[in-house]
């Protein structure tokens, strides 16, 4: 299924139409504020899996990263964020960052033995946190690539749901996306450390 939402003034009741897919178990596309992402329940251990497998990993040992409607909520997946590391979150959140930081106890089963760290973003998009707000929970983020050897990230969703539509159970169809993606940084060392500059430009 392909869905237009609006992204300034997404309409509540296709919010929940998607919603309810996820607490199902399905799979869905989505605009951000850097590329359009692929993504599930966090707590739905299949749906994890079937990402994974479409993105030809394990799950337990997959680099997937957290939708968080706010930093409260990113404080019961993410343990001991010091002052520097809070203050910086605050400052560049929401925006085009991933935030590497210490896991806490509070992950899903299917995590929680292998990850020691997990990432978060808490993207400037409407789509993404209202979804994650009436869901109640995060959601599993990874990107959408392209196999184009030229164009790493589809940008127009139409054409997103062309290719990917056989794997997920809908595609938000929230406007052209970024084709640069978000800026990944690392807090779990001594020293901060920014591991792929994307789109986002860190104030410290």
């Amino acid at each position: 299924m392909l869905l237009r939402i609006h992204p300034d003034n997404p309409d509540e009741r296709q919010i929940l139409k998607v919603v309810e897919i996820l607490r199902n178990g399905g799979l869905i596309i989505y605009p951000t504020d850097t590329v359009y992402g692929l993504g599930c329940d966090i707590y739905n251990q299949k749906a994890v899996e079937k990402v994974a497998r479409i993105k030809k990993v394990k799950a337990e040992n997959a680099k997937f990263s957290f939708i968080c409607k706010d930093i409260s909520q990113v404080s019961n997946y993410a343990r001991h964020l010091d002052n520097n590391v809070f203050k910086l979150i605050r400052k560049n959140l929401p925006g085009p960052f991933t935030f590497i930081l210490p896991a806490s106890n509070n992950l899903p089963k299917l995590f929680k033995n292998k990850k020691k760290t997990i990432g978060i973003r808490i993207p400037k998009h409407n789509i993404p946190i209202e979804i994650v707000r009436n869901l109640d929970r995060p959601i599993l983020t990874t990107s959408i690539h392209d196999e184009d050897d030229i164009i790493e990230y589809t940008t127009d969703p139409e054409l997103i749901y062309e290719k990917h539509s056989n794997f997920v159970d809908v595609v938000i169809d929230g406007g052209y996306g970024n084709n640069i993606p978000s800026t990944v940084v690392d807090c779990t060392k001594d020293e901060i450390e920014i591991i792929r500059q994307g789109i986002g430009e860190l104030i410290d």
